[in-house]
């Protein structure tokens, strides 16, 4: 894959979870959601920001996946927290990162399970310090072991 194409990806992969926690936090429509970050957010300037040029199908890809199969999904979380833990105690913008990655790793069996852990704890960075990104990592390679034997 291009460095250009990954870049892409990785940029599509934050977004995915940016409009994520939007759509959790306010309720947006799938389409009007969409259509914001496609106009307004996806390879543009906002508030000093410079957003990267994010690969936009599969930027919808994840968006659609993980909102038509979220109870699959937040299954295959659960599952794999620790005993006491539950989705509703996890910080929102991780719950994102965690159902944006189980997506791919149940549903895009074209990328590497390592590629797909590897991106989204660095897009657990962006967010959260390292003790986080660690906890996405256990959390997200526990579910690949499961999705993907």
């Amino acid at each position: 894959m291009s460095n250009q194409r990954s870049t892409a990806r990785s940029a599509a992969r934050l977004a995915a979870v940016q409009a994520l926690y939007q759509r959790d936090m306010e309720g947006t429509a799938l389409p009007k959601l969409l259509d914001e970050f496609h106009q307004h957010r996806l390879g543009r300037e906002i508030e000093g920001d410079t957003y990267a040029d994010a690969e936009v199908p599969f930027f919808d890809d994840i968006v659609r996946g993980v909102d038509a199969r979220r109870e699959e999904i937040d299954l295959r979380l659960s599952e794999k927290l620790a005993e006491g833990w539950n989705l509703k105690r996890l910080d929102k913008t991780m719950l994102q990162v965690l159902r944006c990655g189980t997506y791919e790793l149940i549903a895009r069996a074209d990328i590497p399970t390592g590629a797909i852990i590897s991106e989204y704890i660095d897009v657990a960075k962006a967010f959260f310090d390292d003790r986080e990104a660690k906890f996405a990592n256990g959390v997200l390679d526990a579910v690949g072991k499961a999705a993907r034997p």
